[in-house]
């Protein structure tokens, strides 16, 4: 190729190589601007999916876990009607045992009455999109939301009226996003039932205005002397302006604060054109401080009211709160102020005979060596319904309300006479005892799943003894031996799932509480008598309860309290547990509970140091469980089980003039060589324990029918005194 013509083809080689790279270039710039789109669109298809997998999740959360709580009707939370409760008499008549008297102070107003400068002073400090909105201020909700998160804290503001009525109504101000959610689609929903007007008249009595007022009646009263009716706009934007923080702006206590919130509202006012100019001057001129009462008002008193009626009230409150969805102080207020009537379980002669007991500390058995009175606490119940007959929390007059109920909320270790729920009962029931099924009561037996034993009260041991001594002498050898057998897990879930018992915790799970009853933070004096219940009625459990009904003010039933019941036990393993729990009371430690006039089952029990004694007794009428001991837990140093004497002095005068009935006979499943009666051929059931490995073998079957027999417990071998003195 020559020069010439080499010259010719350069300039287009040249090109051919620049249009290649701009191609090159191109196609780069667009596979990279593909691969950029690709990205994009993938993140955006990836955000798309997550948003609408959010929005689903949330529409179940709230469909789920919100819907249920925004149910809310403003019937529920009649705020100016006084409840009852009614006993029934011993003619079967209802009569009305105690009016409740409202904790709150409150004078219901209508909307008619209250002036209308009262609620634009509302509406124009608190809501002043009221008029608009459907419930839920969303311009106000988005800007908390932001600045919640902006600012990282957790007050969300923003609330509009019909917010803020949910609140004091349902009493949960807790500081969550569930709760905020809760109260927003509350709030929709109630703004679906209820006009402006009914919003603003319930907001305007549910509220609460500081001095123990709640209500705008209440306030005017209270901070100037007249009905609301009656107050000017100065002294309305005064009473408004208290709601914010009631002891910041307490116009009694801080006048100074009230007064610059009171102006504040009263220019809200005038500029979202409430008020003209003039009027708004008058107001602000207007001297409050001379038509303030300037006293706190009258002093707000109370009737005591009894251990039982606090009883029921308690019971309705927790079951308020759980029927409805809401906190214990807003099921409190619709208690006392929704004219709901409650029907209870007392019986006015049975309560009659504890309280002439419990309020004469004379009755009460002497201790020594300590300068606190003696405590003590009873519950009396029907085994056959669950219903409580009476009660006493504690010795002496009762002078306020909601102290300290010994019987209901007190848990105080029951130590021996948990046995028979803990250790005997069960094992009965799952086969592996008998009365007649011996056991080694010695010092050198070894359980299989511990290397803890425990020593009997007093030391000494007896040998081969029948599973009925051992109850009778309450042989804490024994009731190790039995839970070994049957393992802690079996005895607690016996106790939780079977009988009702809530006071356990996870570590009452062991050797030592379940035998001995030594339990972490012990159990009330009410589960301890419905637990003994189940014996008495052929092993069925009833929880207990202190009322049957609750009526609401337009006399439809609200709460319909019927027993519930579990199958704790076959019947035969109760009539053997009250045969041996008779035997117990009739020749063993229980023997200042002896009725004579009527048969009585039941278990004394002592704890650690003697800080309690307890007796829980069972008649074929009644089952009684009592505590005693001191406030503050020390040795209780006196003659005999002070709980059995109680319980004697309380049950024998509630049974006379009742037919004598006797307990069901068990069939045992072996002889009753124990107690002299004439052996059967067959002794398969009676297995006696020996050796130092301290397993308990034989079937012990307790199955089988009641049978018919005597009505008196046979009497075992010669012992010692039972009645034995116990000086601390």
């Amino acid at each position: 190729m020559n020069e010439e013509e080499s010259k010719r083809k350069g300039p287009k080689k040249a090109g051919r190589i620049a249009k290649a790279a701009v191609n090159v270039t191109v196609d780069t710039i667009s596979g990279t601007i593909g691969s950029v789109f690709k990205v994009l669109g993938t993140i955006l298809l990836i955000f798309l999916i997550t948003g609408l997998l959010f929005a689903c999740i949330f529409a179940y959360y709230v469909k789920t876990c919100l819907t249920p709580n925004t149910n809310i009707s403003l019937e529920d939370y009649k705020l100016s009607e006084s409840s009852t409760i009614y006993y029934q008499d011993s003619s079967g008549q209802w009569q009305e045992l105690v009016t409740l008297a409202g904790k709150q102070k409150r004078i219901w107003v209508d909307y008619e009455q209250i002036p209308w400068y009262m609620e634009k002073a509302l509406v124009a400090i608190e809501d002043k999109r009221f008029y608009d909105h459907k419930g839920v201020d969303w311009y106000r909700t988005a800007g908390a939301f932001v600045e919640m998160f902006a600012k990282m804290e957790t007050s969300y503001g923003g609330s509009t009226i019909t917010q803020q009525l949910i609140k004091n109504l349902t009493g949960k101000d807790d500081v969550t996003i569930q709760r905020k959610l809760t109260e927003i689609f509350g709030a929709l929903e109630l703004e679906k039932k209820y006009d402006k007007e009914e919003i603003v008249e319930w907001y305007l009595n549910a509220v609460y205005f500081g001095e123990g007022c709640w209500g705008v009646q209440t306030a005017a009263e209270t901070y100037f002397g007249k009905d609301v009716s009656e107050l000017t706009l100065a002294e309305a934007a005064c009473i408004v302006g208290i709601t914010n923080k009631p002891t910041l702006y307490d116009p009694f206590y801080n006048e100074e604060k009230n007064k610059e919130r009171q102006e504040t509202i009263l220019r809200e006012m005038y500029d979202q054109g409430y008020i003209d100019y003039q009027t708004y001057i008058d107001a602000v001129n207007e001297d409050i401080s001379s038509a303030l009462v300037h006293s706190p008002g009258e002093e707000y008193s109370q009737e005591i009211y009894t251990y039982y009626e606090e009883m029921v009230i308690d019971d309705v409150i927790t079951d308020l709160m759980e029927l409805k969805g809401i906190s214990y102080k807003a099921a409190s207020s619709l208690l006392y102020n929704g004219g709901y009537s409650i029907y209870c379980c007392i019986d006015p002669n049975i309560q009659a005979i504890v309280d002439n007991v419990y309020q004469n500390v004379e009755n009460i058995p002497t201790t020594y060596r300590s300068s606190q009175q003696l405590q003590s606490s009873i519950v009396i119940m029907d085994p056959y319904t669950g219903e409580v007959k009476a009660i006493s929390g504690g010795v002496g007059e009762k002078t306020i309300n909601f102290g300290l109920n010994r019987a209901t909320k007190t848990q105080r270790p029951p130590g021996s006479s948990f046995k028979p729920i803990a250790s005997y009962g069960p094992a009965t029931e799952l086969g592996y005892i008998t009365p007649t099924t011996m056991v080694n009561d010695s010092a050198g037996i070894h359980l299989s799943g511990t290397s803890w034993y425990p020593n009997n009260d007093g030391g000494g041991h007896m040998g081969a003894v029948s599973i009925l001594q051992a109850l009778q002498y309450s042989l804490n050898t024994v009731a190790a031996q039995i839970i070994d057998k049957i393992g802690p897990q079996t005895a607690y879930d016996f106790l939780q799932t079977r009988l009702g018992v809530t006071s356990l915790v996870p570590d009452d799970c062991s050797y030592a509480p379940m035998a001995l009853g030594q339990l972490t933070n012990g159990i009330t004096v009410r589960e301890m008598a419905q637990a003994y219940c189940s014996f008495v009625n052929d092993g069925i459990f009833t929880y207990a309860r202190s009322y049957t009904k609750v009526l609401d003010s337009d006399g439809s039933v609200l709460i319909d309290n019927t027993p519930e019941t579990i199958v704790a036990f076959s019947p035969n393993t109760a009539h053997v547990m009250t045969y041996m729990l008779q035997n117990a009371t009739a020749y063993g430690t229980g023997g200042e509970a002896y009725l004579g006039t009527m048969p009585v089952a039941g278990k004394t029990g002592t704890s650690t140091d003697y800080k309690d004694r307890w007796y829980v007794g069972c008649t074929p009428y009644y089952v009684a469980a009592v505590w005693t001991g001191y406030d503050q837990p020390e040795r209780i140093s006196c003659y005999g089980n002070p709980a059995a004497q109680i319980f004697k002095k309380i049950m024998r005068p509630i049974h006379e003039g009742l037919e004598y009935k006797s307990f069901p006979w068990p069939y045992i499943g072996g002889p009753l060589d124990t107690f002299g009666v004439e052996e059967e051929e067959e002794e398969e059931d009676e297995t006696i324990i020996e050796g130092d490995d301290g397993t308990i073998s034989g079937d012990g079957s307790s199955g089988g029918n009641s049978g018919g027999g005597s009505e008196t417990i046979p009497e075992p071998p010669d012992t010692d005194d039972d009645n034995i003195i116990i000086i601390g």
